[in-house]
């Protein structure tokens, strides 16, 4: 199976190079897609330097958000499975083989890496599990981590999902869109360090992410 790993990054310069060293350091990884989303710290030039036949490089001439970066990478993936992959070193790709494994049973559509949140501050964490619980509440589901990074997909689900929302409220449509569907979410425990250096999400991150959940709760995919 090819995995694509889809990396949007917006000025990460300071730990991008470490990032995608690991990630090309992955067997199973087939391409690194980094959609740079209007970085202004250099990290585009850090990228570009990097010699690698596996990367494709997209760039956002100004700052669209995550959810953007996200389903421009979708589009451009060309893997048999895609994963999301942030810059910043919380996540480790080590745990691409590990989520990469149940896709070999036919039946196998999505795949979770859940997270200990123990190293997140208790404000985060407590606002990680209660968009989780929402989403356990709307969908009738029993997901331990519905904002966890790694989201793991056959790439036709995921060039099929029409993402619509340009933040980090993109975790919510996702996941709602995907349960939506009907496909049975695999959820697999994976590393996790929290970081807080250069950090972009925040507690009130949670507010759009509610308002998704409940804006897609009944979305049906278009015909």
């Amino acid at each position: 199976m090819k995995l694509s790993v889809i990396m949007p990054v917006h000025n990460e310069v300071e730990t991008i190079n470490e990032i995608i060293e690991r990630v090309l350091n992955i067997p199973v990884v087939y391409e690194l897609i980094i959609v740079d989303d209007g970085s202004m710290d250099g990290t585009l030039k850090t990228v570009e330097k990097i010699s690698s036949d596996k990367i494709k490089i997209i760039r956002h001439d100004t700052n669209r958000g995550k959810g953007a970066a996200v389903r421009t990478g979708f589009d451009a993936a060309s893997g048999d499975i895609v994963v999301i992959q942030d810059a910043d070193l919380e996540y480790d790709p080590l745990d691409y083989t590990k989520l990469i494994k149940p896709f070999e049973d036919d039946e196998t559509n999505v795949v979770y890496g859940v997270r200990s949140l123990e190293t997140q501050r208790m404000i985060m964490r407590m606002g990680n599990e209660f968009v989780t619980w929402v989403t356990n509440m709307i969908h009738g589901q029993q997901l331990r981590d519905m904002e966890t990074c790694y989201k793991m997909m056959r790439r036709e689900i995921a060039q099929k999902l029409d993402l619509e929302c340009r933040g980090f409220d993109v975790e919510a449509e996702m996941t709602s869109k995907i349960l939506r569907q009907g496909y049975q979410i695999i959820q697999l425990p994976i590393s996790y360090a929290a970081r807080y250096e250069n950090k972009k999400l925040s507690p009130l991150d949670g507010i759009p992410t509610i308002k998704a959940l409940l804006k897609y709760r009944n979305w049906k995919p278009s015909s």
